[in-house]
């Protein structure tokens, strides 16, 4: 088993750094994940955050009857096939191969086939102005270290008028420790320190890296990629909701935002 090594904030992170460090968490954490999770996430589901908000009753993707949509980390892929389910011609694409793996599962279990991918979110292989929509629960944005040239990458793939909507963990939340009890509520570290967070094996080699971007730099990675904000929505804790998945918790999510989520167009 790795053993993990708290952050050194002292060390920069490249994006190859992020890049093989993400392919490696999530592959080995991915059964784990699933087996945590994935009741949760369903099958045939979009989920945008641990609140719970779903895209059945948010419609943050309009109608996505005959578009052509690309789900961004997209994980065991559970977002897509829903995709499909409402008419749009959809692709799921992940990092990981763990993860997919869980993808392919599950399209045996419900028969529902999209096509997936394996790459990255940064070089993505696809021409220009293919999709209608681009959209991702918490893949690939916060894991990257250059996350503007993310942004740039799904304008390219966009065509005009598209959309690119995606979750993230809410920026305010770097604030606290990861803790979803009274000890999360303490403030410790500085909204405006964009250091990683990182975690190293015991050669000091990262196997874990999240990035930290606030409400400000998240807009303006939109704003230089092209595109226009059109909602930036923070989900409610929900009355009934009582799971805990990681810092998300009832006693945390009443009290401020677990989530962010960026919807945005691209205008001709």
């Amino acid at each position: 088993m790795t053993e993990i090594n708290p952050p050194d904030p002292r060390s920069p992170i490249t994006d190859a750094e992020s890049r093989v460090a993400s392919r490696g968490w999530w592959d080995a954490d991915a059964d784990e994940y699933q087996a945590e999770h994935g009741a949760f996430l369903g099958d045939l589901d979009f989920v945008w955050c641990p609140e719970g908000l779903r895209e059945a009753d948010a419609h943050l993707l309009g109608d996505v009857r005959g578009k052509r949509v690309l789900e961004l980390g997209a994980g065991a892929a559970a977002g897509a096939r829903w995709l499909d389910g409402q008419g749009a011609e959809v692709t799921a694409l992940d990092l990981s191969a763990g993860m997919l793996r869980h993808a392919r599962a599950a399209e045996a279990r419900t028969g529902v086939r999209v096509p997936l991918v394996q790459a990255d979110a940064l070089a993505l292989p696809f021409a220009d102005s293919v999709f209608d929509i681009v959209c991702t629960a918490f893949g690939a944005i916060p894991f990257v270290a250059d996350s503007g040239a993310a942004m740039r990458e799904v304008a390219r793939v966009l065509r005009t008028g598209g959309s690119w909507v995606f979750s993230v963990t809410h920026p305010m939340r770097w604030i606290f420790w990861d803790e979803p009890d009274e000890s999360g509520l303490i403030a410790r570290n500085s909204y405006f320190d964009r250091t990683p967070y990182v975690e190293t094996d015991e050669g000091g080699v990262p196997v874990y890296v999240e990035q930290h971007r606030t409400l400000g730099d998240r807009v303006r990675e939109l704003v230089a990629a092209g595109f226009v904000l059109r909602d930036l929505v923070e989900p409610e804790w929900p009355d009934g909701h009582e799971q805990i998945w990681g810092q998300w918790s009832p006693l945390r999510g009443r009290l401020f935002p677990g989530t962010a989520i960026f919807v945005s167009d691209l205008p001709g």
